[in-house]
């Protein structure tokens, strides 16, 4: 796949793989999940969610 120029000014290419996100409705912040072994990596600081990480199905009551 080619890329256009300029290169190395930060962005990303595609979407991040092997990573999910979901949405903690109790403090409305996003938290990003391996799909390797399903333990959370991160956690946003405001209530927007991670950029070109996949949004997991919320489970339904």
């Amino acid at each position: 796949m080619a890329t256009n120029p300029p290169k190395g000014d930060g962005h990303r290419n595609g979407a991040v793989r092997d990573r999910s996100q979901a949405y903690n409705p109790q403090n409305d912040r996003w938290t990003k999940r391996d799909d390797d072994t399903g333990r959370f990596m991160d956690q946003k600081s405001d209530s927007a969610p991670f950029k070109g990480v996949r949004k997991e199905n919320p489970p339904k009551k």
